[in-house]
């Protein structure tokens, strides 16, 4: 008797022999997109410096220079998907790139802090059409066996990028003008899109049907008015002001109609059948509550280090490289896991790792041992690791291999609206709670600078600088304050990722036993076979 075959290969051989050269390009054009939501933050002293050593942008217009590229990476990367399957990744990623690197150029060179946030918006829309695109690849040119494994360095890839961020800006700013960071990009770009002409296949769903006009619009239009309500209400740190509510609700309801209009659709852009599954769904939810808590800590962090214990940019830039050396060294080795415990007790574990190191922030102040904070940042980069490449390959997974652009689409979807969310919700808290701490020391200060001194610690010192013998009062006050807040704000993200364990255990799938399990595994092979055609 003759044992049978093995699963004839999907993926071409000439691309199989080359699919982790193709995974490093897709690397290189995800680091430089991801990296940018954060290289920017390093650079916001010195953007806000006059001419000609910077711009002299005011707060509101450096908050706009780093949401409006959130806002258009956000609002069009379910669109930018879509389009992928429908008109070829390759081509899509490529036209990504090169508007990203054009942008950046145009970025670098910005006269007013308006053009700065204009060309910032150009470069998130190059970035939204890069970051589905390097996922929906990735699923083409790797066996399902060897999927897990790929999305897993892929998932690194991401920690890396938001880690490194802040080393890069850091390091330019000591050498060069404040466009550098931005002007770095060009180069990436350039030998970027080489290698993608070279190395990465064009793949897209063989059969797309009809574009979804009503859906695209509708989708775009409903997270660019959430994203923006909820970017305004951070920085207003007023969740109840009309503007922000309006906005919010007017995304939500937009989105409502999304909903409604694709269910009833004979050719949606996406088949809102796929969350009636909980497993799927439960996988998105924590993508975004993952998101959410990583960059609300990564948040107050930055202050803590800079403004508390008077690190510089660079230095704090590289008290953060635990958090990325524990992803790049975990997130591979996820699936080792996955096969031994399964989903649900992998990613709550994950979770409940992540949530008692945000809950250890609350336990750090101005004379913590700074190997204590290390510590933190490695081990929350490791619940990360064992959160993100489980529920990715449960996403990327769930549906057929043709619509890896829409699923992965909707993972980044999800993962900008929670990062987003993170920042402006815990970002409020933050605010609120420091205001509230350090009203009474703001009394020796004039009534109408009271209120300015009191929107941050970094607000507070400026303000601090200028009073000459009085301001050691009010530094030692601003930096108690801060920690009051940065504990009170540190719990509530904890909160949330409790929450996101909850979820996870209730809906994801335990061990998957050895012989149904492979069973299973054949069906899902043989249905993904059958559906290619």
């Amino acid at each position: 008797m003759t044992s049978p075959a093995a699963p004839a290969r999907r993926v071409p051989e000439a691309v199989h022999r080359r699919r982790w050269a193709i995974l490093g390009v897709l690397m290189l054009s995800l680091l430089i997109v991801v990296l940018d939501n954060s290289i920017l933050n390093v650079a916001i002293k010195t953007i806000s410096t006059p001419a000609p050593t910077g711009l002299g942008a005011t707060q509101s217009e450096l908050e706009w220079a780093i949401n409006s590229y959130t806002l258009v990476f956000a609002g069009l990367l379910f669109t930018a998907g879509l389009l992928g399957d429908r008109l070829g990744r390759k081509k899509v990623l490529l036209g990504g790139m090169a508007v990203f690197g054009i942008g950046s150029a145009l970025a670098a060179f910005s006269g007013t802090p308006a053009e700065l946030i204009g060309f910032r918006a150009v470069m998130g829309l190059g970035a939204a059409f890069v970051m589905p695109a390097t996922l929906a690849v990735l699923m083409n040119v790797f066996e399902r066996d060897e999927q897990p494994k790929a999305i897993g360095i892929w998932a690194g890839g991401v920690g890396l990028a938001i880690a490194i961020g802040p080393i890069t800006g850091g390091l330019l700013l000591e050498h060069f003008w404040w466009g550098s960071v931005f002007l770095v990009n060009v180069p990436i770009v350039v030998l970027g899109i080489g290698l993608m002409l070279w190395l990465v296949p064009d793949s897209r769903d063989p059969d797309p049907g009809r574009i979804d006009p009503l859906g695209v619009v509708l989708s775009v239009a409903g997270l660019v008015l959430l994203v923006y309500g909820i970017i305004k209400g951070g920085q207003l740190a007023d969740f109840g002001d009309p503007v922000v509510l309006g906005a919010i609700g007017g995304g939500l309801a937009v989105l409502t109609v999304f909903v409604i209009a694709e269910k009833r659709s004979d050719h949606p852009s996406i088949d809102m059948d796929c969350f009636r599954d909980k497993v799927f769904s439960a996988a998105i939810g924590a993508i975004a509550l993952v998101f959410f808590a990583l960059m609300g800590v990564t948040f107050f962090a930055v202050f803590y280090t800079q403004s508390v214990r008077g690190y510089s940019p660079l230095e704090t830039g590289l008290l953060m490289l635990p958090l990325a050396a524990a992803q790049m060294v975990f997130a591979p080795r996820a699936r080792l896991l996955v096969d031994r415990f399964g989903n649900k007790a992998t990613t709550t574990a994950g979770l409940l790792l992540l949530a008692g190191m945000l809950a250890a922030f609350a336990a750090l102040d101005a004379g913590t041992p700074i190997w204590i904070l290390e510590v933190i940042f490695f081990l929350m980069g490791a619940g990360m690791a064992h959160v993100m490449t489980p529920v990715s390959v449960v996403i990327m997974q769930a549906l057929p291999r043709e619509k890896a652009g829409s699923a992965s689409a909707l993972s980044n979807t999800f993962r900008q609206v929670g990062g987003a969310l993170g920042i402006a919700v815990l970002g409020s808290v933050l605010s609120t709670a420091y205001r509230g701490s350090v009203r009474d020391e703001l009394g020796v200060l004039p009534p109408g600078a009271r209120h300015a001194a009191g929107e941050s610690i970094e607000a507070t010192l400026a303000v601090a600088e200028r009073l000459g013998p009085r301001a050691d009062a009010l530094v030692a006050a601003a930096d108690d304050a801060f920690l009051h807040a940065m504990h009170v704000t540190a719990l509530w993200g904890a909160g949330v990722a409790v929450l996101g364990a909850v979820v996870v255990a209730v809906f994801l799938p335990g061990r998957t036993p050895g012989p149904g399990g492979a069973e299973a595994e054949g069906k899902l092979v043989s249905a993904a076979e059958s559906a290619d055609g």
